[in-house]
């Protein structure tokens, strides 16, 4: 849940409140009591990594190798049948 910053219109009294993104925005100042709160626009945080458990190969490099379903298909090297001129639709077949 994020922090936001609110600051009155009125008596310019600054504070921080947490809540959740869904909650509504607060309009009643806490100090005055008017409703002339508005929510600040803040440059927010960036995101922290604290601890082990983060590795290099968590996390999908560009142009790495990927799983088996991206890797091309094998190409098939079987030869193809000869052709005869009995066959009705001029593919290979087994005589």
């Amino acid at each position: 849940m994020p922090t936001y910053e609110y600051e009155c219109d009125s008596c310019h009294y600054r504070f921080e409140k947490f809540q959740m993104m869904t909650d509504k925005v607060l309009r009643k100042c806490p100090e005055c009591g008017k409703l002339k709160l508005n929510r600040l626009i803040g440059s927010g945080a960036g995101i922290i990594f604290k601890g082990s458990g983060f590795y290099e190969t968590d996390y999908k490099r560009p142009g790495a190798n990927g799983s088996a379903s991206e890797k091309p298909a094998a190409e098939d090297k079987t030869p193809p049948k000869p052709k005869c001129d009995t066959c009705p639709h001029n593919q290979g077949c087994s005589e």
